[in-house]
């Protein structure tokens, strides 16, 4: 019985995960490292969103509009993983460019003024973002065994 309740509880989160029917999942609470990578992983997908939003204004490639809306989508990704996992929200009510975590904040202005400087500084402190984003994704991967926050 226990096996079959499993079972059921592990197909409906990953349906649910993958965009399928909405079944009312039971999930494990978040670990409290759980807890602090997502709400990390949250505004760190803000600072590249909100960069690649300023610097799309800036210079108007469209590259920095594609990347910001794909940094709109793993920014709205996580925000579903707070709200299941209950968690509060760091960039709720935040304007661009404001930032909870002081670390994130300190480096969005510096990485905006470095890209306000040239195109050629925006397009490094771009690629600069997403060699961090992947490297804390990776970090952030190893500290769960949770499918949803894995994906």
């Amino acid at each position: 019985m226990f096996r079959r309740a499993f079972l059921t509880v592990t197909l409906a989160a990953a349906a649910s995960a993958q965009g399928g029917p909405n079944f009312p999942t039971a999930v494990a609470p978040a670990t409290a490292e759980e807890a602090k990578q997502l709400t990390f992983m949250r505004e760190e997908e803000k600072l590249a969103r909100d960069l690649y939003r300023r610097f799309f204004g800036k210079y108007n490639i469209a590259i920095f509009d594609r990347i910001s809306k794909s940094e709109q989508a793993h920014y709205e990704a996580i925000g579903n993983l707070l709200t299941r996992y209950n968690l509060p929200d760091p960039a709720a009510n935040q304007p661009e460019g404001v930032f909870t975590n002081p670390e994130l904040q300190s480096l969005f202005q510096q990485l905006a003024a470095k890209g306000d400087a040239s195109l050629k500084d925006a397009l490094e402190a771009g690629a600069l973002v997403e060699r961090t984003d992947i490297a804390d994704l990776e970090t952030s991967i190893k500290a769960t065994i949770k499918a949803d926050i894995k994906r």
